[in-house]
């Protein structure tokens, strides 16, 4: 547990700390309403505030056949936690040999580390090796090691059920853009390296930036997107593209974005693409001039947007 030890250490904040721990992929209403009765609880104790946030999410390790999609990258994860303003994010690897720790080896491991003083645990949480880490079991290891242990009553309730990643990832895929945004707090948003793609767009008029995106992450319905595209300090309106581009029978998913009144070169930049409002699915078109005036009409319904609303 060498590895696991040095990893927790290097975010140590040098003082008591008030910790709370899980994935957090997403770190929707449901985390950061979490998270801030931890910022209260913290100040309330002069404790310093912390979260723990495993990666990969333990189910891919216990269970290998399981496919993931995440909400965010491990790095934009830890961006979001803190931006919540707490005073240390410790990312911990999440491996086979974590996966075999007691509840008190693993909370032993934290204490020694991170010095905890307080864990807050949502309702339903549990950890350790075989979810034995439950809050009344947690409870007994705080007491024997020294630390207060408290549990939130209930998970946050948005207007249609509990916050979480689970209703986020079905909201996702029925490509209802303003129902994931009231679960994140924020637009969901897809950030990466523009790559070299077989550049069609620019053949026809609407030169796109192809957004390389990994295997591993949460994608909207397939179809067209209404989305901000932020180029470093600057946003653009811009239409996109989700999918497997039918009419060119790609097999592999892409995220190809068009930016409105935009002239450079981005390859090799990043960009992040903040997804708005769903305008159509993927259609086969039987011609490149069926597709050209689509992609016209999408342009231009997306003008007739944000023509009412600010970048």
């Amino acid at each position: 547990m060498l590895l696991s030890r040095e990893e927790l250490s290097r975010h140590a904040p040098g003082r008591s700390l008030a910790v709370t721990i899980g994935v957090f992929d997403g770190v929707h209403l449901g985390h950061r309403h979490l998270i801030d009765t931890l910022k209260q609880r913290a100040s309330e104790r002069g404790l310093a505030s912390g979260v723990v946030t495993l990666h990969p999410d333990p189910v891919q390790v216990l269970r290998p056949n399981m496919r993931i999609a995440y909400l965010t990258s491990l790095e934009e994860r830890v961006e979001l936690l803190r931006a919540t303003g707490v005073d240390t994010v410790a990312p911990l690897t999440f491996t086979s040999e974590v996966a075999e720790l007691s509840a008190f080896q693993f909370l032993e491991l934290l204490h020694a580390t991170l010095d905890i003083a307080y864990v807050l645990m949502g309702p339903d949480h549990a950890f350790g090796r075989g979810r034995e880490g439950t809050p009344q079991r947690v409870a007994e290891v705080g007491e024997e090691l020294g630390f207060e242990v408290e549990v939130l009553p209930a998970p946050l309730e948005g207007t249609s059920g509990a916050v979480s990643a689970t209703a986020i990832r079905k909201a996702l895929s029925e490509g209802e853009m303003e129902h994931v945004a009231s679960l994140l707090g924020r637009p969901f948003s897809i950030r990466g390296p523009v790559v070299r793609g077989a550049e069609r767009g620019r053949t026809i008029g609407f030169p796109t930036a192809n957004i390389a995106v990994t295997p591993d992450r949460a994608l909207p319905q397939y179809g067209v997107y209404i989305t901000r595209a932020i180029v470093g300090a600057h946003t653009y309106a811009s239409a996109t593209n989700i999918g497997i581009k039918p009419t060119f029978v790609d097999e592999r998913p892409a995220v190809e974005t068009y930016i409105l009144d935009f002239e450079g070169d981005l390859y090799g930049r990043d960009i992040r693409i903040e997804v708005l409002q769903r305008l159509r699915g993927e259609i086969k078109f039987d011609s490149i001039d069926e597709l050209t005036a689509a992609i016209a009409a999408d342009v231009q319904k997306t003008r007739d947007y944000f023509a009412t609303r600010p970048l």
